[in-house]
């Protein structure tokens, strides 16, 4: 058990790995105008019951193998000075949805504990900076989150977003944002970040997409269309209609595009989708079998496999297309390549040492070095972005997804069911998402996440069956 100030709860990762909080970007970021008085009671007040020069308890966090006592935190339903109609809907509505886009992302974490709105009091407009500490700390809870949504007159909207320390009765942290209708949900989830991160001094990763490949119909004969939706699974759609078997999409690091393969035409080959167009381009043709793209973090090389004369090797091609470059020559199998964040190394699957193990190398191909050397086959592995960890699928058995350094050491298992496959990262690093077969002959399939603790494990609800999912990073 580890006993910490609100303000400074750090280290949850079971792993202890210590990490720089990266910039968020902003939704057109805002200070939020009224209300903006300061909060009623002077910092540092006890809360209600105290003893006099009694000092508030610190939040405790407990880290043995997971958080054992999330963090309770109240988020009341956001106010509205004026309840207006928006294209969004009416402001009063957006308060209530974007209080529970709050609550859901962090209960989503694992590291907290929301008191949802319906259980709370509600908040009046000028109430947001001057809270009710006197309420609040006989709550059961020692966070408090409030805010507001208000109607600009060029049809944008407002959303304010306040943490307090119940217990020191202080304000934490505040964050405004500006959005148009059409992207209200993206404040609730920057909103969520900002709590996110300061409490935690992890980075932010609600405000983010995934991309994956939807699924239908019997096992042999699959329906497979190229997917997008946030993290949560809201503002889902489908990119291709299925007429052609899709796998393995990845974002390009500005999201702009996906770089997928494709049997069009029963011709497998690797297409970049614009997803502002809606358009595709063959960027490597299908003379011989393409697949497993992976993108470097500067966005101007796709790593593929290809197949030639029964060997399969790791190629590069610019993303903007061109003669792609082999970077390894074995007579076996190589692929599966992903970059390390600094496009120096590369992490890939080769089975040269007579079973299927993971490799470094060098981002041109020189020094390569085995890394997996536990019980069983390893696959897909994925560079995490922070640059500490290399995850993985070890067939042993069962499927399972585990984590290990650049190096090979420190392995460790995270799940444990009959087939779970295919990890990638959220943009911070903590979270795992990936995809988990069925038993049986049914073939089907759903996407899960689990973080790094691999205590808080997750599924993610689609509107079909789901693989091959790839986590893209923040949105700008």
């Amino acid at each position: 058990m580890r006993a910490l100030s609100i303000d400074m709860l750090r280290g949850v990762l079971a792993l202890g790995v210590a990490v720089a909080v990266p910039a968020d970007a902003q939704i057109a970021p805002a200070t939020p105008s009224a209300p903006l008085q300061q909060p009623g009671q002077p910092a540092g007040q006890p809360p209600a019951g105290a003893a006099a020069g009694q000092t508030p308890p610190p939040l405790e966090v407990s880290v043995t193998g997971g958080i054992a006592a999330p963090l309770g935190i109240a988020i009341p339903v956001m106010p509205t000075a004026q309840a207006v109609d928006t294209p969004a809907g009416r402001t009063d509505v957006l308060g209530q949805q974007l209080s529970q886009i709050v609550t859901n992302d962090l209960k989503s974490s694992g590291l907290f504990k929301p008191a949802g709105a319906n259980a709370l009091k509600g908040v009046s407009y000028p109430e947001v900076t001057a809270p009710a500490f006197d309420y609040w700390g006989g709550a059961g809870v020692s966070a408090l989150v409030q805010g507001f949504v208000r109607a600009n007159g060029d049809g944008t909207l407002t959303v304010g977003c306040y943490l307090y320390d119940v217990f020191a009765r202080t304000e934490l942290a505040r964050a405004g944002f500006v959005v148009s209708p059409g992207e209200w949900r993206r404040a609730g989830h920057k909103c969520a970040d900002t709590i996110y991160t300061k409490l935690t001094g992890e980075g932010p990763y609600f405000d983010s997409r995934v991309v994956y490949v939807a699924e239908s119909g019997p096992k042999g004969r699959r329906i497979k269309r190229l997917a997008i939706m946030d993290q949560d699974g809201a503002n889902h759609r489908f990119l291709t209609n299925g007429q052609s078997i899709v796998l393995t999409p990845r974002f390009t690091p500005d999201q702009r595009s996906i770089v997928y393969m494709s049997y069009i035409g029963d011709k497998p080959a690797i297409y970049v989708y614009d997803i502002a167009r809606a358009t595709q381009r063959l960027l490597v043709p299908a003379s011989n079998l393409s697949f497993a793209p992976r993108i470097s973090p500067d966005g101007k090389w796709v790593l593929f496999s290809k197949a030639v004369a029964g060997s399969t090797n790791i190629y590069r091609v610019p993303l903007s297309g061109g003669q792609p470059q082999r970077l390894t020559d074995t007579p076996g199998i190589d692929t599966g390549g992903s970059y390390s964040p600094d496009g120096s190394r590369i992490v890939f699957e080769s089975d040269r040492s007579g079973s299927q193990q993971l490799y470094v190398m060098n981002a041109d191909g020189s020094n390569p070095r085995r890394i997996s050397f536990g019980g069983g086959r390893y696959a897909t592995p994925v560079w995490s972005p922070r640059g500490n960890l290399i995850a993985f699928t070890r067939m042993a058995g069962n499927f399972r997804i585990g984590v290990m350094s650049p190096a090979g050491g420190d392995e460790k298992l995270l799940t444990d069911d009959w087939q779970d496959e295919g990890p990638t990262w959220s943009p911070n690093g903590r979270v795992l998402m990936f995809f988990r077969s069925g038993r049986g002959g049914g073939g089907t399939a759903d996407l899960w996440s689990v973080d790094l603790t691999g205590v808080n494990e997750r599924r993610l609800s689609t509107p079909l069956d789901g693989s091959d999912p790839a986590w893209g990073p923040l949105r700008p």
